[in-house]
């Protein structure tokens, strides 16, 4: 994603911006509220990280004229304050979600994945593939050998988070992050639960095994075992 984020701490920003990079994502910094604005309206990012006490346009002044404009973008607040009437001024202004400092990093990246998957459909036709397993995402749909797999909204959005990083590994709780990133009633439990539904409908009687397990790491989908894992 390409992304304009508007903080006037530059410690924290600098944070930030690395933190973005390092996961894949384009950054770019404005400390200034009024700058940010011509900015975000010559660029049309895909997301703005938006603090609220700027120099210059405030950030609640900058949401007003980014949706007056019609700009697409995504906004995630951030901001000291953090109580109710706060949070609810800017998602009732046109915010897509809220974040109070301090935050931690990993949930700032964690809404930033969400708001990604809540942004722009994938165009028409775009497949992913791991061996002759196959997603069409913006049907939902799911084969193995040409054979299609039924699989509920939670299991399909578990699958596609292996199957955009065919081979890495992922711990239990960035699954939980990714995939059950606004409940708070899950555990990595249910994570468990989840994988082993997906490997019966993906692997069991279909072909070679895709979906591993590493003790006490977590899991990965890739063509070949990796070393020390458990069915």
């Amino acid at each position: 994603m390409r992304i304009l984020i508007v903080e006037d701490e530059p410690d924290l920003a600098r944070h930030i911006r690395a933190a973005l990079l390092r996961h894949g994502h384009e950054a770019e910094v404005e400390g200034d509220g009024t700058i940010a604005l011509r900015t975000a309206l010559r660029q049309r990012p895909d997301l703005v990280l938006l603090d609220i006490n700027l120099p210059g346009l405030s950030g609640y002044d900058i949401l007003a004229q980014l949706r007056h404009e019609k700009c697409p973008a995504l906004v995630l607040m951030l901001t000291a304050r953090g109580e109710v009437r706060d949070r609810i001024k800017g998602l009732k202004a046109g915010a897509d979600d809220y974040l109070a400092k301090p935050f931690a990093i990993d949930e700032l990246i964690a809404r930033v994945a969400a708001l990604s998957r809540r942004g722009g459909a994938p165009a028409e036709g775009t497949t992913l593939q791991v061996a002759d397993l196959k997603m069409n995402v913006p049907q939902r749909h799911v084969t193995r050998a040409g054979q299609t797999i039924a699989l509920s909204p939670r299991e399909f959005d578990l699958l596609q988070v292996f199957m955009q990083e065919p081979g890495r590994l992922f711990a239990r709780t960035e699954l939980c992050e990714r995939v059950w990133h606004h409940d708070r009633d899950y555990d990595t439990r249910m994570v468990d639960m989840f994988i082993a539904r997906l490997r019966k409908k993906i692997d069991v009687g279909v072909g070679e095994p895709l979906l591993h397990t590493l003790r006490s790491v977590g899991y990965t989908l890739r063509v070949g075992a990796p070393s020390e894992t458990s069915a």
